[in-house]
């Protein structure tokens, strides 16, 4: 008895050490995000002058709706190519498949510095100069074989059945495609969506080779501003800690209801 309680505890306590060694950073930010302080290290007193330096700086603003928009745009193109690309795949000839599954899983693979000087090199071939289109187009290569992954499960568990009853019954292949296939694969498309806009919001290589001149990212901005800093940079940089802890919020928030949503549907079913 004393022997399985040691290793619940011991187990508790591993589980205990990761989740800590995870969620550290994070609580460390948000806690300093109501800090009068630029430097963490110094408390200063409660204040809440990097929220309101937040949505009142144009600069940070500015860098957050670039970089949201970019994010937007990136995964709607993407979740329509990966989409289309995955109902390619999984309708088309076994050994075709085969290959284009194994294509699809280079960019996955590969290492991110290798497709951002690819990109580039490419680019300068052609003799394209660095704009929204390049930086899309490269945001598109990172996000597109995710959205592949993401529908290609779905379309293995959906019952292949109900199409051809649809072509049998007169729908177009168009038609069956709009209203039997992808209803049945939406939960993988709007996955690959949320994977797509997590890909583009977290990039900074790719973007940084891509982008046009001037266009900043806050990935782009930390970066420069953590190895080339100064007195505004610092306070700029303060202030995501404060979008920090309000992204980790929402995440958080949405976990939960998600959570509470699926156990209520799963309540209902029983």
């Amino acid at each position: 008895m004393r022997k399985q309680t040691a290793i619940k505890c011991l187990k508790a306590g591993f589980i205990g050490l990761i989740l800590l060694l995870l969620y550290a950073p994070i609580l460390l930010l948000a806690i300093y995000s109501f800090d009068k302080t630029n430097l963490i290290g110094r408390f200063q007193g409660f204040s809440f002058d990097h929220y309101v330096h937040l949505f009142t700086d144009p600069n940070v603003l500015g860098m957050i709706g670039n970089t949201l928009l970019l994010a937007l745009i990136a995964a709607l193109l993407s979740t329509l190519l990966g989409t289309a690309g995955a109902l390619g795949m999984y309708y088309c000839k076994k050994r075709v498949r085969g290959t284009m599954q194994a294509l699809n899983q280079i960019p996955v693979i590969n290492a991110e510095i290798v497709t951002a000087l690819a990109l580039t090199v490419t680019f300068v071939a052609v003799n394209i100069e660095r704009s929204w289109f390049t930086l899309i187009i490269g945001h598109m290569v990172i996000c597109t074989p995710f959205v592949v992954l993401s529908v290609i499960p779905k379309l293995k568990q959906m019952d292949n059945s109900l199409y051809e009853a649809a072509l049998d019954l007169g729908a177009s292949p168009f038609k069956a495609l709009m209203t039997v296939v992808l209803p049945q694969i939406i939960p993988g498309v709007i996955s690959g969506f949320m994977l797509a806009i997590t890909l583009s919001l977290d990039d900074y290589i790719v973007t940084m080779y891509t982008r046009p001149t001037g266009f900043e990212t806050i990935s782009t901005y930390v970066y420069n501003a953590t190895t080339k800093g100064n007195a505004h940079t610092a306070v700029t940089l303060s202030s995501f800690w404060a979008l920090t802890t309000i992204i980790f919020l929402i995440i958080v928030l949405f976990v939960v209801c998600s959570n509470l949503v699926s156990r209520k549907k799963k309540e209902e079913t029983k």
